[in-house]
């Protein structure tokens, strides 16, 4: 396993800008919780919490592609060092307001702000591994060495942001201030090694595909909008479980080990990232996409059985090694669908979907939660997750005969 991630990491300067972008990426995983611990704590209300929160998470939804686009054409570092600054400034913004008790308005206004400009580092840093990699399989294990990193952050920064909301020595927005210093840290590191930096290709509409064809938005690829149909289902999931955990932890009398059941989700795709990325696969990654989907919803149907948080804990871990393995092959469909001038934005649309759909998925099950608890939620959980599966059999005529190069066929 360690000899396929030696091999990828002893490129010049790969080692640098990954260890850069997980820094850069922690801020994704701390500001909700931030938000809403700093927000209800500062106000008194979930309501008010949930609102702020929602406006961050839709603001990165919306502004990823956008920003995406721009750095496609001008580059990262011209595009995205400015970025970053604005959106440490809304969170600056939000800390401030927060600890003023302005109105709500503003710290809406503010929370749009710093999510609108956030960005997508993690597509940022795969756009730079397809730069410098040679092979298909060295694309599929750099992908994968991300994915696990982008479940360190989803397990390390909302303890780490919950410690510091929580601790009595430090004020509530402790999270939102320790999310900046990450943020303006691992950004300014990352955009500093300009080396690594893929070219910029011109203004946006006015590019060429390989065949000398002018191309316009990723999304009139069809492989694109199957992949965006999969994770905003997918997204919805998660977003369930998120909430449905939180539930089924306080009905159990331990509300506090909520963190450790999503933990526990969080170790189990870790794991299969590593394992998925140090081998090659035979199959298409269209059926690897599926077979990936399909994991999740039948581990998903399991955890309204789950008798207590123990056996929980453990369908999440064995859940979870589905994860990593579909983010990968979704975003391994878009590197190889839309034109290189046009990788970020594609790869940003991954995560915009996700974003979305973790906010509908949320919304929906805590408004079944409330009527039905914690098994209403995990009902909600696994309709969604099989949802994505029937996207992702809708799509797989439109994943086969997609404009692709031989990776979607098969590695």
């Amino acid at each position: 396993m360690t000899t396929s991630y030696s091999r990828i990491l002893a490129y010049p300067g790969a080692a640098a800008f990954s260890a850069a972008g997980l820094v850069a990426r922690f801020p994704v995983s701390m500001t909700g919780i931030s938000t809403i611990l700093a927000v209800q704590d500062a106000y008194g209300s979930y309501t008010a919490a949930g609102l702020v929160s929602a406006a961050n998470i839709v603001a990165v939804a919306l502004g990823s592609p956008l920003l995406a686009r721009l750095v496609d054409a001008y580059g990262q570092s011209r595009v995205m060092l400015p970025a970053v600054l604005g959106s440490a400034a809304g969170l600056a913004g939000l800390a401030a307001a927060t600890g003023a008790r302005a109105p709500l308005a503003v710290l809406v206004a503010l929370a749009v702000l710093a999510g609108a400009l956030a960005g997508s580092m993690g597509s940022l840093v795969r756009a730079r591994w397809t730069g410098i990699l040679r092979t298909p399989q060295e694309t599929h294990t750099a992908f994968s060495l991300e994915a696990a990193l982008d479940e360190v952050t989803f397990i390390i920064g909302p303890v780490l942001a919950t410690a510091l909301c929580t601790a009595p020595v430090l004020p509530v927005t402790s999270g939102w201030l320790a999310a900046l210093l990450l943020q303006v840290g691992g950004g300014s590191w990352f955009l500093s090694q300009r080396a690594t930096e893929p070219a910029a290709h011109g203004r946006p509409g006015r590019a060429a595909t390989p065949g000398g064809a002018a191309h316009h938005s990723v999304l009139r690829h069809g492989a694109v909008i199957v992949v965006i149909a999969v994770f905003l289902l997918s997204g919805a999931m998660f977003g369930a479980n998120d909430v449905a955990a939180v539930a089924f932890a306080t009905e159990q009398g331990h509300a506090s080990a909520s963190g450790v059941i999503l933990a526990a989700w969080g170790v189990g795709s870790l794991t299969a990232a590593l394992a998925y990325g140090s081998r090659s696969w035979g199959w298409p990654l269209r059926t690897r996409l599926l077979l990936g989907v399909v994991a999740l919803a039948v581990g998903s149907s399991t955890f309204a059985l789950a008798p207590n948080l123990v056996v929980l804990s453990v369908l999440m871990v064995l859940t979870g090694t589905a994860i990593a393995p579909t983010v990968v092959n979704g975003n391994n469909i878009i590197q190889v669908t839309v034109a290189a001038s046009q990788l970020t934005e594609g790869l940003a649309w991954v995560s915009t979907a996700l974003n979305i759909g973790v906010s509908l998925g949320a919304l929906l099950a805590g408004s079944v939660i409330d009527a039905a608890g914690s098994r209403g939620g995990y009902l909600v959980m696994a309709a969604c997750a099989w949802a994505a599966v029937a996207a992702a059999v809708a799509g797989t005529r439109v994943l086969r005969g997609a404009r692709t190069r031989s990776t979607l066929e098969g590695q």
